[in-house]
């Protein structure tokens, strides 16, 4: 399997038609926000199965903020 470069796909894009050109942007568009929904689907599975066994953290937003801040200090200790 060849590689396209980058500059190779965009003048391929431009040999098409306009129509042809939007189609494939609409198509673009919609696959990468199937995509997204994917992951958010996957990211909410993720996070309620950590609630169901327990291994979630919870807390309002200053506790968030808080061990966000603690990881910080961590990683700045280690430097």
């Amino acid at each position: 399997m060849s590689i396209i470069s980058f500059q190779e796909i965009i003048d391929s894009v431009e040999t098409l038609s306009l129509e042809d050109q939007d189609y494939l942007f609409d198509l673009i568009k919609k696959r990468r926000i199937e995509k997204r929904r994917l992951e958010i689907a996957a990211n909410a599975k993720a996070s309620l199965d950590s609630l169901k066994q327990g291994t979630a953290k919870k807390g309002s937003v200053a506790d968030l903020m808080a061990d966000l801040w603690d990881d910080k200090d961590d990683e700045d200790s280690l430097g």
